[in-house]
């Protein structure tokens, strides 16, 4: 008696088990996973970008340390350099970053910053032979070039990713699957590339002949 119950319960799970094979199929071909699939690549391009900003950050002190023990009196300089990077690393980034414009825009422009008063400090460096031939010197520059480039590759990543993750919340099928189950919003993208941002020109000579 027992086993024939048994027997019973499962034959009434058939009917739903064929649908679930039926459907795990139809679903994906529909596009069902091409939302979360999208996201987390979005997701992992963003990740670079942050791994390549925070290494650009963790050059910075032994960068200025090095340059102070040649150029001490640009101290302006070099205590732009420190604050645009305290800026930059002091930006609170979370999960919502990616979904709020202001969150994402605060941390682009302390990015921004702090490329262009590195920008300012590499232009100090110019007038300084001795600094220019330091070993020490020429490790970090390398470094921090090898750095700046590989920022330039996962921010490149990243906006692809980003396009193509926001296309398919506005695109049929998924922006379906979008309106009824997922409910996602579009991530924020870079809007001008740091290349684009040009430092101000300053006449280090005249300061110093001053």
């Amino acid at each position: 008696m027992l086993a024939q119950r048994f027997l019973k319960s499962l034959l009434r799970l058939v009917p739903a088990f064929l649908v679930l094979a039926l459907a795990v199929p139809l679903l994906s071909a529909c596009g069902y996973n091409t939302i979360p699939t999208l996201e987390e690549q979005a997701k992992a391009s963003w990740s670079e970008v942050l791994n390549q900003y925070q290494r650009r950050a963790d050059l910075i002190p032994n960068l200025v340390e090095t340059v102070k023990g040649y150029a001490s009196h640009e101290k302006d300089v070099l205590e732009g350099v420190v604050e645009a990077r305290a800026k930059a690393t002091q930006v609170t980034v979370t999960p919502e970053t990616l979904t709020d414009p202001d969150a994402f825009k605060a941390f682009q422009d302390n990015q921004a910053g702090l490329t262009s008063a590195l920008s300012r400090l590499l232009a100090v460096v110019e007038n300084y032979p001795d600094l220019k031939a330091n070993q020490n010197f020429l490790a970090l520059q390398a470094q921090l070039e090898g750095t700046e480039n590989r920022i330039a590759v996962a921010r490149r990543d990243y906006i692809e990713s980003v396009r193509v993750y926001n296309t398919s919340l506005k695109t049929f099928p998924s922006i379906l699957w979008n309106s009824l189950w997922f409910g996602n919003q579009p991530f924020q993208n870079f809007t001008v590339s740091d290349d684009a941002m040009q430092p101000p020109k300053v006449d280090f000579g005249t300061q110093q002949g001053g």
